[in-house]
């Protein structure tokens, strides 16, 4: 049996698939209003002023082009090329130098589900991003997504560091496979971005109970500390976060050496205190017009994102 939490994320995951209600929350004027609070914006110049203000707080960047599950080649070329423009425009505004900012690109958005040939298309995409970092002085993150792709994914970003061996890679801590990822991952120069999870998957292959992913969470967050590479900690969970500064002190990590990450819009506050106390703080910025997938499998994610997203409602309602 589900515990509340597991029951509240699966129903969630559903609405995350629901046409008819994301036509509904798209289309209505308040919710245009929180959005604002989460997602940058729809275009290259609302991510630029996003992440200059971070920039201005001394908090580093990672920009998401929102979309998934492209169907067809035109649509993987215009997200590829809304990574090149902004990249560009980041670089003009002085905003990638030692990776200040950097981008998150999901293969599934740049051609990965296609028909015919998806694995090499998506990689030939992501090749030019990164090609496009490197020359403007910062980094990739491939995002990870439902447990179907996660070999395909992990072969990508095994074929990407061939020639950019600091492309950083996403592994969810939900997945049982995750732990042994951590293991074969963590080795000299690779940058692993560690989350929960946000899909809705069966409990072969997944922990339901936020108990054990949290617990999961854990184990591969002291493979990482442990370990050779640089660990990226994606999560809101003072425990964890918590719990993430201990490994690192026990590990003798520098403050260089690895970094905490949180969403645009959720614990602000605590976002500058890390940076502050002379973490590196990095807040993963999503933007685009498909912002109703993200939104709704990030209240998925944790349970206490769905407050986040439901005082801002009742507060502009």
């Amino acid at each position: 049996m589900l515990d509340p939490s597991a029951a509240l994320r699966a129903g969630l995951l559903g609405l995350s698939r629901n046409d008819k209600v994301r036509r509904v929350v798209q289309n209505a004027p308040v919710s245009r209003d929180v959005v604002r609070r989460y997602v940058a914006g729809e275009g290259t110049s609302d991510a630029v002023e996003a992440t200059t203000g971070l920039h201005g707080q001394g908090l580093l960047g990672t920009l998401d082009f929102l979309g998934e599950d492209c169907t067809d080649l035109e649509g993987a070329r215009h997200t590829r090329d809304a990574y090149l423009d902004v990249l560009r425009a980041l670089s003009d505004a002085g905003l990638t130098e030692r990776g200040g900012v950097e981008v998150s690109v999901k293969l599934s958005a740049i051609g990965q589900a296609l028909p015919h040939d998806g694995h090499k298309i998506a990689v030939d995409h992501a090749r030019e991003i990164c090609a496009a970092a490197a020359a403007a002085g910062t980094t990739v993150t491939i995002d990870m997504e439902d447990h179907t792709t996660t070999d395909d994914t992990l072969e990508g970003v095994r074929e990407l560091r061939a020639d950019f061996p600091w492309v950083g890679a996403v592994l969810q801590a939900y997945l049982r496979r995750t732990e042994a990822d951590c293991r074969d991952l963590a080795t000299a120069g690779s940058r692993i971005r560690l989350c929960k999870g946000a899909y809705d998957e069966p409990g072969s292959v997944a922990y339901l109970d936020k108990a054990h992913v949290d617990l999961s969470y854990v184990r591969c967050l002291k493979v990482l500390m442990h370990g050779d590479g640089y660990p990226m900690v994606a999560s809101h969970d003072p425990r964890l976060i918590q719990i993430a500064g201990s490994l690192a002190d026990r590990c003798l990590r520098a403050s260089d050496s690895f970094e905490y990450q949180m969403l645009y819009g959720i614990r602000p506050d605590e976002q500058q205190r890390l940076s502050d106390a002379g973490h590196q703080m990095r807040i993963y910025v999503p933007y685009g017009d498909q912002w109703y997938g993200y939104l709704v499998r990030r209240m998925a994610e944790r349970p206490a994102n769905a407050m986040f997203f439901a005082r801002s409602l009742i507060s502009r309602g």
